[in-house]
């Protein structure tokens, strides 16, 4: 397998019907652009009602694997399709301008109590101690890394990839006494290198199955709002962006929390929660 360019070849099994399967053809953000491969999705928490004959199908189209013990290195896009949650995520990358903190956003996630993962890159770290801080204090958050510089992994040789990967891993550990076992490629860009190395580091390799195209100027906040409910599933993995380069991310998450979650009744957990507990936590 070559180098997972973003957009790539990605739309050729539209036609095929899965059952929460979500692909989003919109314009998407030069900051977090479409992967290219559906290499592997979850199979842990799958309830027991769920057929035999639509598991196997939904395992066979989105290439999964068992994988090992602990759950490393598969490469994952959604949540299991029987979970009745959602996982929201926010990228944390380097800005040359503004503050890179979308503190509003931040705080409306506190005071709803909404579950959200935040990756966050060495050199965002970097320049934002005190939010690093104050983000591992709330409990209901999760901490994962975006990689050192925000690099374009397969244009980096494999050392290199394991410096970019495992260098802000090391930040997190090191500096906050936080362990983070959670992994996103910047732009969603990988290649076989990048999956053997964070198997390596016994990481788990996080993408994501809808791009909420928040730093887009041409997205007003209806035509988010629009796509996103129509195209968010049981088990989705949305990716948003807490640096600042969200132009309406606070507000449409206030609306999607509105709509996906009071009304449709889709529970926002972490990352981590909708892989493994998903049953525990939207049976509570």
């Amino acid at each position: 397998m070559g180098a997972q360019t973003p957009l790539e070849g990605f739309y050729n099994i539209l036609s095929l019907s899965i059952p929460a399967m979500t692909l989003d053809r919109q314009s998407q953000s030069p900051a977090s652009p479409e992967p290219k491969s559906i290499d592997s999705g979850i199979l842990g928490g799958m309830r027991n009602q769920m057929s035999r004959s639509a598991f196997a199908a939904w395992a066979i189209i989105w290439g999964v694997a068992a994988g090992t013990g602990d759950g490393a290195a598969q490469v994952i896009r959604v949540g299991p399709p029987t979970c009745k949650a959602i996982a929201l995520t926010f990228d944390m990358c380097p800005v040359r301008k503004g503050t890179g903190y979308d503190a509003e956003l931040v705080n409306m996630l506190m005071t709803k109590r909404i579950p959200a993962t935040f990756f966050l890159s060495g050199r965002w770290m970097a320049t934002h101690e005190q939010e690093v801080r104050a983000l591992r204090e709330v409990p209901f958050f999760e901490l994962g890394t975006h990689g050192q510089v925000h690099a374009h992994l397969p244009r980096l040789d494999a050392d290199r990839q394991r410096s970019e990967i495992a260098s802000a891993v090391t930040l997190l550990e090191t500096k906050y006494g936080h362990r983070a076992p959670l992994f996103r490629p910047p732009y969603g860009e990988y290649d076989d290198a990048t999956v053997g190395i964070v198997r390596a580091l016994g990481l788990r390799f996080i993408l994501w199955d809808v791009v909420s195209g928040d730093p887009d100027p041409r997205l007003s906040r209806s035509r988010m709002v629009e796509r996103l409910t129509a195209t968010v599933r049981n088990g989705s993995v949305i990716v948003f962006h807490a640096n600042g380069k969200g132009l309406h991310t606070r507000e449409v998450v206030e609306d999607l929390y509105q709509d996906l979650v009071l009304k449709r009744g889709l529970q926002p957990v972490t990352v981590t929660d909708l892989l493994d507990h998903c049953e525990q936590r939207t049976n509570h």
